[in-house]
């Protein structure tokens, strides 16, 4: 026990990974946290839930969470209302309405029927794209999750089971079950990694971080006695911010969003975490930001509908001119036509009261005339929609062979509208782009190198030239190397006529080169640093300063494939994982670090063995 407090005593006063930011700062440091008032009510009782339910005030809700847009009750009427928002369904449910009055010309049928064949089979699919969703939730609430019961032990429940106050043990690689706050982890200092793509969509790690009176809680049977108080903000939709206090043996101590960790993120590089539930189900801050399934409709749907008005607009004309021109033969003619009783009128034909015949005419002009307005076109796209979203969901090469995921289309509404692109929001390049990157150059002491060309030189390159071919210069006759092309510069100093010539590898060249390395994140050429050349350089210590700081400075924390043996990288920024890669290729292999030192694996060595290395923790 002397030898662990020892040991916590030093972890206290730690700058492990240059973390020191993110360490809780004392009341003192941040102010006053006024919890009490509006949007500071919630308490949680740490490893207590039952306490939750003594008190009607904290019962809180479930950590069940559905996504569908019905019920079973809500359903029909719901459906029902977003059917007949479509223009031509209401047009025909109101001609159904009215074929049912004496005044129709043909049977009642042949107008409900369509009707109730379209709304059926739009009904149909919104049902089965809600059951659809349904089952995802189904799979999420399924999840288990290791939640302490008691006397030190841990056991595996359902997510939807799980309730505020809980205290439950996250391992890498799972997802966070609700809205954590930290008590310990893997690592002495309480750190964890969390990637939180599923929220923001960042691929970088975060770095989240314990504070310290709750770091001795790093075993299950640490929690047999574990309590305290929780008073933070009410449940809201802030990322990013999180107010709050913990009360634990008589001692208060501020809370902030670094030791927060949000439902649907993912817990990364740490072996395990041990929480408290302080949000659950649609308390917690990713169903705060999520909103209803909208009603969607495509362009096409939208296109559809002003043609519906269009031709709703037309029938009305024709009807309107065929009804005038029957009270006009009503008024003038009927007196004449003996046939026709006119000592007897009907409603429809008495010449004193064409108002009356204009208006029945008109009702059943519409209703004749009503076939104008196709009812079978929304049941012909409906039909299109749905195949469409079967071939998504069985098309092989819409299959992400990376990430094992396959194309899935969770509505059938906006199959058109895919790849069509109307407006670009970005913050920086990544979200543009794959967030990769490859090490290609690098200046050691005022020398450059690296041959290859990056993918921006060579578009420039191939624009310069098809501006050049545009302008109208011999450029045929000019030598070109097997395997390359040449970049034709313009030179300041001289005229438009006069270009330079600068031999960069062409895209067959870097093609060649990636088939032939097969390294990702590693696209470096130059024969002077490759296979130990490095050693021959005038500089090479300089070189062998550069390679091992390449190996050393960083956040990134390796993880060993056990069937390969080799260590792949784990780091907050793409940036740091290329020059590990780097400093790997070059025979300064990361592998491995702790508190204070990271290890090295150095190729290079006096006797030409590979040797281990202990660098201290340059980042500070």
């Amino acid at each position: 026990m002397a030898r662990r407090s020892r040991i916590r005593s030093r972890i206290k006063k730690s700058h492990f990974y240059t973390f020191k930011c993110l360490r809780p700062k004392t009341l003192d440091d941040q102010g006053p946290h006024f919890i009490n008032g509006p949007g500071y009510t919630r308490i949680v009782h740490c490893n207590q839930p039952h306490l939750h339910l003594a008190t009607k005030l904290l019962r809180y809700r479930s950590n069940y969470v559905s996504t569908t847009r019905y019920n079973m009750l809500t359903f029909l009427p719901k459906c029902l209302y977003e059917q007949f928002h479509r223009v031509a369904n209401f047009y025909f449910l109101v001609a159904a309405i009215l074929s049912v009055f004496p005044l129709s010309p043909f049977n009642k049928w042949s107008m409900i029927a369509p009707l109730v064949f379209v709304v059926g089979l739009s009904m149909g699919k919104e049902a089965l794209e809600d059951w659809r969703r349904f089952m995802q939730d189904v799979g999420v609430n399924s999840r288990k999750a290791s939640v302490h019961k008691g006397s030190g032990e841990f056991g595996r429940r359902t997510w939807k089971k799980i309730r505020v106050g809980d205290v439950v043990r996250v391992d890498k690689d799972e997802f966070f079950p609700a809205d954590l706050f930290l008590l310990s982890s893997s690592y002495e200092d309480g750190i964890c990694y969390v990637e939180t793509m599923n929220l923001d969509g960042e691929t970088n790690l975060k770095v989240k971080r314990c504070l310290d009176v709750t770091l001795g809680l790093e075993r299950d049977e640490s929690f047999q006695s574990f309590s305290g108080t929780i008073k933070c903000e009410d449940p809201n939709p802030n990322l990013y911010t999180f107010v709050g206090n913990l009360e634990c043996d008589g001692q208060v101590y501020p809370l902030d969003p670094n030791q927060i960790l949000l439902r649907d993120s993912k817990l990364r590089n740490t072996s395990y975490i041990y929480g408290v539930v302080v949000f659950t189900g649609h308390d917690t801050k990713v169903m705060q930001n999520s909103t209803k399934s909208p009603s969607k409709r495509s362009s096409i749907e939208k296109t559809m509908d002003y043609i519906i008005y269009t031709l709703f607009g037309l029938l009305l004309f024709v009807s309107f001119i065929s009804s005038l021109g029957f009270a006009v033969m009503t008024k003038l003619v009927m007196a004449d036509w003996w046939y026709l009783r006119p000592d007897k009128p009907e409603s429809l034909t008495n010449p004193t009261n064409p108002l009356y015949a204009w208006v029945v005419h008109l009702i059943t002009a519409l209703l004749l005339y009503g076939y104008l307005i196709p009812i079978s076109l929304y049941v012909s796209i409906e039909l299109v929609k749905v195949l469409q979203a079967t071939f998504i969901n069985h098309d092989l090469q819409m299959y992400d062979s990376e990430s094992g995921t396959p194309a899935e289309a969770r509505t059938s509404n906006l199959n058109e509208e895919l790849g069509q692109v109307d407006t670009i929001l970005s913050d920086k390049t990544g979200t543009l782009t794959c967030n990769q990157m490859d090490f290609l150059k690098c200046s050691i002491a005022g020398t450059s190198y690296g041959v290859r060309a990056s993918e921006v030189e060579l578009a420039a390159a191939k624009q310069m030239a098809m501006d050049l071919e545009e302008q109208g210069d011999d450029i045929t006759n000019l030598p070109v190397s097997k395997g390359r092309t040449q970049r034709y510069t313009k030179l300041a100093s001289k005229t438009s006529s006069d270009f330079e010539l600068e031999t960069v590898i062409t895209a067959s060249d870097e093609m060649d080169h990636k088939k032939t390395t097969g390294i990702k994140g590693f696209s470096f050429e130059d024969k002077r640093l490759m296979d130990d050349n490095w050693v021959n350089e005038p500089n090479s210590n300089d070189v062998l300063m550069f390679f091992r700081i390449l190996a050393v400075c960083h956040t990134a924390i390796p993880e060993v494939d056990e069937d390969t043996g080799k260590c792949t990288y784990e780091a907050e920024s793409p940036d740091e994982v290329a020059f590990l890669v780097a400093s790997r290729e070059f025979g300064f292999e990361f592998t491995k670090r702790t508190q204070s030192s990271v290890f090295i694996a150095e190729r290079f060595s006096p006797s030409g063995q590979p040797v281990d290395r202990l660098e201290p923790n340059l980042i500070n």
